[in-house]
């Protein structure tokens, strides 16, 4: 996923496309379809958003643990991995905003 923040409007919007497509294809009329568009974006835009959240959560706290009881590894190299120093970063980055 990257530094891109915007993964939950990338999704409202594929929802309320598809369900543009579907109420024209059901015969809806298009304020019902853009109604129930935007009901698709509001409702997948949260969903991906609350599913992003608790992914990034779950990672801190893994990292947290992580941090605190310290692998073998790290003990003997005096340093942190790379992939848990950019776990560190994003989760930094996350707080902040």
């Amino acid at each position: 996923m990257g530094k891109f923040r915007g993964w939950h409007i990338v999704a409202g919007i594929a929802a309320m496309v598809l369900t543009g497509f579907l109420g024209t294809a059901m015969g809806l009329s298009n304020t019902a379809t853009f109604m129930a568009s935007c009901v698709a974006f509001v409702a997948v835009s949260l969903w991906m958003d609350s599913r992003i959240a608790l992914r990034r959560r779950e990672r801190a706290r893994e990292f947290e643990s992580r941090k605190a009881r310290g692998t073998a590894g790290e003990a003997a190299q005096g340093t942190e991995s790379a992939c848990d120093a950019v776990r560190a970063a994003d989760c930094d980055d996350d707080r902040r905003s």
